[in-house]
């Protein structure tokens, strides 16, 4: 085998994995969040800056609030997910490098100075970091359901503030009734890979 995560893991993980459209009531606890959290947390992103922030709507008030912001063919599973996420980028991630990177104090300055420049950063590695989120979801032997469908301006009045941008909604929890589309299509190494 070339892998060397064991077969039963690389199918939790990738192959049997698929994006959740319905849910059983089964809540998912603050521990189980913590855990996720713990294990994704050292996923690298460049100078360790770690912009990706998470709100969790768990109340019914807020549930309803979200779901008119999303479109309409996200707003039942949005509406019955057991927990949703919403995924950010924090703009002002900088603050924090001195601490998080403390080999380069100097790069918070030197480097993200400009809200433009920090702009780019943090939505590049927060995605990063939400790629991972959804893996450690998965880890944990829940359902993603990642979206993109919704109003962000909306999202981002209704939940942040002008320093968050946000980046996707995830409904979370147990795999319910007929949860999966058909598996769509992949590309094949050779579409993908070229050597130089």
């Amino acid at each position: 085998m070339s892998l060397v995560l064991d077969p039963a893991a690389q199918d939790l993980l990738f192959r049997e994995a698929r994006t959740a459209n319905t849910f059983t009531d089964e809540p998912v606890s603050d521990e189980q969040l913590q855990a996720i959290y713990d294990l994704v947390k050292y996923g690298p992103t460049a100078f360790n800056q770690t912009p990706l922030r998470i709100t969790l709507v768990r109340s019914a008030e807020a549930r309803e609030r979200l779901v008119q912001h999303m479109a309409e063919g996200n707003q039942a599973k949005t509406a019955t997910a057991p927990l949703v996420a919403i995924l950010s980028a924090d703009n002002e991630f900088h603050e924090e490098l001195p601490a998080l990177f403390p080999a380069f104090p100097q790069a918070k300055d030197l480097f993200f100075a400009e809200r433009s420049a920090r702009e780019g950063a943090a939505g590049m590695n927060a995605a990063l970091q939400a790629a991972y989120f959804i893996i450690g979801v998965r880890a944990a032997g829940l359902a993603a359901g990642p979206m993109t469908g919704f109003d962000f301006a909306g999202v981002q009045k209704e939940f942040l503030d002008g320093d968050h941008t946000p980046l996707m909604v995830v409904n979370i929890g147990k795999p319910g009734a007929d949860a999966w589309y058909p598996r769509s299509p992949r590309l094949a190494y050779d579409d993908v890979i070229t050597s130089v």
